[in-house]
């Protein structure tokens, strides 16, 4: 009798659980992993905007077509091997040999001449929380690729602001990423 109850328990919560978010793929139908090393491409490629990479201290697109800085990414659940849609993750430059800055992970700041909150580097790593809210990304899908959103859910009384990461050009002539409505479209390349 207790074995029979006990498997319906078992049934119970195996048809309560709710399945994992689906995998972000690269542009070859493979897997993201955790700490891999990708490329971050615009989904409709130009002569005068690439790959991204840090420019004193904030995250733009090259301005040519470069592949620009590797990227890689750290979910929520650090076991976790497999980067999923719509999942918590951390974003970092995998290489910050030269760079004049604390940390090369990705977090979210308000930047006073854009008038726009803006992606910069200088975040922090893992210890999910309220503290450390502005390191948080997700990857979501679109139409033709895949878009980044600041919606962190680290904090479940926290209250956020949820939007995609597009980008603007500022007085240098660079596309920066910033939160905004129009989100930039983008592919994973594993390799150049």
């Amino acid at each position: 009798m207790k074995t029979i109850i006990l498997f319906s328990l078992a049934l119970v919560f195996a048809a309560n659980a709710a399945p994992a978010p689906a995998p972000v793929l690269d542009v070859r139908g493979k897997y993201l992993r955790t700490g891999a090393k990708y490329y971050v491409m615009p989904v409709v490629p130009d002569d005068e905007h690439g790959g991204l990479f840090p420019v004193n201290h904030t995250v733009a697109q090259s301005r040519d077509y470069d592949l620009g800085q590797q990227l890689t990414f750290s979910p929520v659940n650090p076991k976790k091997g497999v980067i999923r849609l719509s999942t918590d993750v951390n974003i970092k430059f995998s290489d910050s040999t030269g760079w004049d800055i604390e940390s090369n992970a990705w977090k979210v700041k308000y930047d006073k001449a854009l008038k726009k909150y803006a992606v910069i580097v200088g975040g922090v790593e893992g210890n999910p929380g309220p503290e450390t809210l502005d390191n948080w990304f997700k990857i979501e899908k679109t139409n033709d690729g895949y878009k980044f959103v600041f919606c962190p859910s680290v904090c479940s009384y926290c209250k956020v602001m949820c939007k995609d990461v597009g980008t603007v050009i500022d007085k240098d002539g660079w596309r920066r990423l910033v939160l905004s409505g129009d989100p930039m479209s983008f592919d994973f390349w594993d390799r150049a």
